[in-house]
C-alpha cells in the first residue's frame, strides 16, 4: 500500500502543497477539483498538461480526485449535481486518474421510498458514465453501515459504483469499521487515512483514536487491498503537523513500502 495525502491543508496553493507533499514522504495525492484552480468547468487543457508535468517532475502519482459537491438527495440540485460530475469525470480521463471521490448524500433507510428509489437513479446514472469512460464514481463511507452501502450499490448495479473507505467516519458514528471492510471490500477501490473517537463526532490525529490502525490495515491486506491510503486531516491545532507525522505513522506500519 502506498501513502498518499489529500491537498488542502498543506497551505502552500497549489504546487507548493505537491512541493511539500514530495518532501515529507508521499508517494502520491488525492487531488481536490471543486471551486478551485482545478475545477474542470475553468480548468484549460494547457493547465492540465502543466499540472501533469509538474507532478511528473517531482515524481508524485495520482491516487484520486475529489468530487465532493453536496451530494444527490435534493430534488432541486440533483441534475445539475449529475452533470457537474460528469464534467469531472471527463477531467478524470484527461488526468488518466480513473478514481473520483465523494459524498453522495445520506442513504435513506427506507429501502421502499422514493428518496431511495431516486438516489439509486442519480448515482446509477454517474456510476454508468464513469464507467464507459474507464472510471469509477468512489461512494465515501460515513453516515451508513457497510452493510446499508452494500445493500444501496448492489441495488445501483454498476461496475462504476465503488466506494473510498474512510474508517474514521464509520468508528466516529458507532459502525463496525474494521468489520466493515470485509462487508464492502469488493467495492473498496480507495481509502481515506483518518482517525476518530468511536461513537463520537471527533477526529484525532492518526494513531490517537480507536481506528487501531494496525489491525485495520491488516483488514486491508486479508481483503487484498493494494491501493492508497490517503491522509485526510483539516482540523486540529496544527494540520500540516498532523500530516507530517501521520505520513511517518503509516510508513512504520508493517506492509506499508517506505
Amino acid at each position: 500500500m502506498k501513502v498518499g495525502i489529500i491537498l488542502g491543508s498543506l497551505g502552500q496553493g497549489l504546487k507548493g502543497d505537491l512541493r511539500r507533499a514530495k518532501e515529507i514522504g508521499a508517494h502520491g495525492v488525492q487531488l481536490w477539483i471543486v471551486d478551485n484552480d482545478l475545477d474542470p468547468r475553468t480548468l484549460t487543457r494547457s493547465g492540465v498538461e502543466d499540472l501533469e508535468s509538474y507532478m511528473e517532475s517531482l515524481g508524485l502519482e495520482r491516487s484520486a480526485l475529489c468530487g465532493d459537491i453536496g451530494g444527490f438527495t435534493d430534488p432541486a440540485t440533483v441534475d445539475e449535481r449529475i452533470a457537474r460530475t460528469k464534467q469531472m469525470f471527463d477531467l478524470c480521463v484527461q488526468l488518466k486518474t480513473p478514481i473520483l471521490t465523494t459524498h453522495i448524500g445520506v442513504v435513506p433507510e427506507d429501502t421502499a421510498s422514493r428518496a431511495y428509489a431516486s438516489l439509486v437513479d442519480s448515482v446509477r446514472e454517474v456510476a454508468g458514465y464513469a464507467a464507459a469512460h474507464g472510471c469509477c464514481f468512489a461512494t465515501e463511507t460515513g453516515p451508513e453501515s457497510g452493510e446499508s452501502l452494500a445493500r444501496f450499490l448492489d441495488a445501483v448495479g454498476s461496475a462504476g459504483a465503488k466506494v473510498n473507505y474512510d474508517p474514521a467516519n464509520l468508528c466516529m458514528a458507532g459502525f463496525d469499521h474494521l468489520n466493515d471492510v470485509r462487508v464492502l471490500g469488493r467495492f473498496i477501490v480507495h481509502t481515506h487515512a483518518k482517525d476518530g473517537i468511536a461513537k463520537q463526532p471527533k477526529e484525532v490525529p492518526l494513531g490517537a483514536g480507536d481506528v487501531n490502525f494496525p489491525e485495520y490495515l491488516e483488514v486491508l491486506r486479508g481483503i487484498g487491498y493494494t491501493g492508497y491510503l490517503t491522509i485526510e486531516r483539516e482540523c486540529g491545532d496544527d494540520p500540516v503537523k498532523d500530516i507530517v507525522e501521520a505520513v511517518q505513522f503509516l510508513k512504520k506500519q508493517e506492509g506499508v513500502d517506505a
